[in-house]
């Protein structure tokens, strides 16, 4: 099933080895934000706890690295990984060069500093309401929407990878992935929902145009910074507008 495929890959979940074969992974993509969702619901809960015994910014932190741990910092290894490839190298064939090794240099270091200072700062930012709340159910849910559609839309720029598999995807997987946002996003977000659904889409945009620019097109660990990217975004955002325009579900007054 693609929905099994999908809590295989993007989450340390195990769901068998046969859920994680080609054909399932292409099927996964309509689920990428379900998946999301999910994450989402469980470090909204997580920070609700935490934040009844810890300070504001140690739980706010721990959110970060409750998160890390449910995906197995598999986003956050493509997003230093891109880090060093694409500041690091020159030509299309150096960057894809860099992006394969093992080891990490300066801009991976300093991209993925800066990538969780800014995370942990953008939540505790975050007003103490149910806002923050939907804020942190919705915002994996939206960055991994952004991961489905830059598999629909970018042409891959390798001959092989695991990332490469998604791309068998049908333009109605794209499209189901798309509607589960949008629904999600409306429902429990109202008016500041679409605005962020509106933020993951056009950075998406933005960062594949940008990335097939400098590879001939994207990798798995460009799906990775992507998401990485479209996650910080949405923080930073959320936290400017929500003081000045309420978050809450449609059933407790949204739109």
């Amino acid at each position: 099933m693609g929905i099994l495929s999908a809590l295989g890959f993007l989450t340390r979940i195990p769901v068998g080895r046969r859920a994680l074969e080609p054909k399932s992974l292409a099927r996964a993509v309509a689920f990428f934000p379900l998946v999301g969702l999910l994450l989402g619901f469980i470090i909204a809960g997580a920070d609700y706890g935490m934040r009844l015994v810890f300070p504001e910014l140690l739980s706010s932190a721990m959110v970060v690295a409750l998160l890390l741990l449910l995906t197995g910092a598999l986003h956050f290894e493509g997003f230093v990984d891109s880090c060093d490839g694409l500041f690091g190298g020159h030509s299309r064939e150096r960057r894809l060069e860099i992006m394969r090794r093992k080891n990490v240099g300066a801009y991976a270091i300093a991209g993925g500093a800066l990538l969780l200072l800014l995370k942990c700062a953008a939540i505790s930012s975050l007003p103490a309401d149910a806002g923050r709340f939907w804020v942190l159910a919705l915002f994996p849910c939206m960055s991994r929407w952004g991961m489905a559609l830059a598999v629909g839309l970018f042409p891959y720029a390798r001959q092989e990878g695991l990332g490469s598999a998604f791309r068998q995807s049908l333009p109605i997987q794209i499209t189901i992935a798309g509607i589960i946002t949008l629904v999600a996003a409306g429902l429990l977000g109202s008016t500041a929902g679409l605005i962020l659904f509106s933020v993951a889409t056009v950075l998406t945009l933005l960062l594949g145009y940008g990335i097939c620019r400098m590879l001939g097109g994207l990798t798995g660990d460009t799906y990775g910074a992507i998401n990485e990217s479209i996650e910080v975004a949405l923080l930073l955002v959320a936290a400017g507008i929500l003081p000045n325009l309420a978050m809450k579900p449609f059933w407790q007054g949204g739109f």
